[in-house]
């Protein structure tokens, strides 16, 4: 009978495969989830590649900023001559004389002859002989013994040497004619002309655009810092304060949700936004100095509250629910509840949030160009704490922009030297928020 075929049940019988073979659907499911994974490497490789070859583009220009070329010469200059070159009218001039001399002494010395004059040594050292003078007359105990002078050369001079300037491309201006090269030549073999570590470049200020070899950033790193300062005083306690009654007090109607949805889109407003909003009210209207790091502390917390307040809520929000209900069940009230339970425990991301702000922050120039920091060139730094944030002053992202502009090519290595140096500050920012986090980081 036909029935003979069917089982007990009258269902079709169905063959049962083993759960360790694998069917076609089954392989181009694993076949997909392999292809994604090489997705996934290949796009954190080609991301790591870009890293390396930015990093390496940075270091590479960058590096020559923090050396510079100097001519080191062992100066003695006794007690007579000290005397004669005072009593002259140009003191100055008198010193660069003794300076050659001293120079060609030392040529003479190796056997090298090549002609130069005092103009020469001008267009390769500037005015050494206020280095000179200053010196001796503050230590008066150097007279008639040696004193090795590491005199920095002109940026020209450094760029001959780097390959930057060639005998070929090298037109005669007034700061480096083609005679002045066999001069360069004679020094570099007679051992004279040498490199030395830049601490001017870390500690010195702006030296204006015709003296890139004296360019130094260290009054910018100074006017960041106290932009920094207002930035972290205003920022982080406005910040934090206003999460706190929008995440645990505010109610939920239509004026909060207004309010969400602005802080939102502030957070995506262009930077250069601020700059003119700083410009409108803080100098035009609140009449306050211009260029100064106190204004520029006061629109980088405009720009940088929106972020703070968003970070400080989600850290808030990460909080299980669990911790308050047990807090507001022992008989704790809502704000013991927050300030003794809740905030502690979203305080890494609070200050993880924070410190990015910061970095953020510290690396804008757009709102420095509205308010005038990057046109006026800050030539040393400030007498105290107050001028330091109400006097004029540069930052380190307005004059790296300024060194950037420059016509000069020296310049440009000052620029990638501010890069590096901007760069450590980043990155000390992060580490240290890196740190913080674990440090106060609480397992629930």
């Amino acid at each position: 009978m036909s029935d003979a075929s069917l089982s007990p049940t009258g269902a079709p019988e169905r063959r049962h495969k083993s759960l360790l073979t694998v069917d076609s659907r089954t392989a181009r499911r694993n076949a997909a989830e392999k292809r994604f994974r090489f997705y996934g490497i290949g796009a954190i490789l080609i991301g790591v590649f870009f890293i390396v070859v930015l990093a390496f583009s940075i270091i590479r220009s960058g590096l020559p900023a923090f050396t510079h070329t100097v001519v080191a010469v062992d100066f003695t200059l006794s007690e007579e001559g000290f005397a004669e070159a005072e009593g002259q009218l140009f003191k100055t001039k008198a010193y660069e004389g003794l300076l050659i001399e001293e120079i060609r002494g030392a040529l003479e010395a190796e056997g090298i002859s090549v002609s130069f004059d005092a103009a020469a040594i001008g267009r390769l050292l500037g005015k050494p002989g206020g280095t000179l003078r200053d010196h001796y007359r503050a230590n008066a105990q150097d007279l008639g013994t040696p004193v090795r002078f590491e005199l920095a050369a002109a940026s020209r001079v450094d760029g001959y040497l780097t390959g930057r300037v060639t005998r070929d491309t090298l037109q005669d201006s007034r700061f480096l004619e083609a005679g002045d090269l066999d001069l360069i030549d004679a020094l570099v073999e007679a051992g004279i002309i040498t490199r030395a570590f830049n601490w001017n470049f870390i500690t010195g200020a702006d030296s204006g655009v015709d003296n890139p070899g004296g360019a130094g950033i260290g009054a910018s790193v100074v006017g960041s810092l106290f932009m920094m300062l207002v930035v972290l005083v205003l920022s982080l306690p406005i910040g934090v304060a206003a999460s706190i009654y929008l995440e645990e007090f505010a109610p939920q109607n239509r004026f909060t949700d207004l309010i969400e949805v602005n802080i939102s889109n502030l957070a995506a407003v262009p930077s250069i936004v601020f700059g003119i909003l700083g410009l409108a009210v803080f100098i035009q209207f609140m009449h306050l100095p211009q260029s100064a790091p106190l204004v520029g502390g006061l629109v980088l917390t405009l720009m940088t509250l929106p972020t703070i307040i968003i970070s400080t809520r989600a850290s808030l929000k990460a909080v299980p629910p669990s911790i308050r209900e047990a807090a507001l069940g022992v008989g704790a009230s809502k704000m013991q509840t927050v300030f003794h339970h809740v905030l502690p425990l979203a305080m890494p991301g609070i200050l993880t949030g924070t410190i990015i702000g910061l970095a953020q922050a510290l690396g804008e120039t757009a709102p420095l160009l509205l308010i005038g920091m990057v046109g006026f060139v800050a030539r040393g730094y400030p007498d105290g704490v107050v001028a330091g944030f109400t006097d004029p002053n540069s930052a380190m992202p307005a004059q790296i922009y300024t060194w950037a502009a420059r016509a000069d090519p020296s310049f440009y290595e000052k620029a990638w030297g501010g890069i590096i140096v901007l760069l450590v500050f980043l990155l000390s920012m992060n580490i240290l928020a890196i740190i913080l986090r674990r440090r106060f980081e609480r397992r629930w």
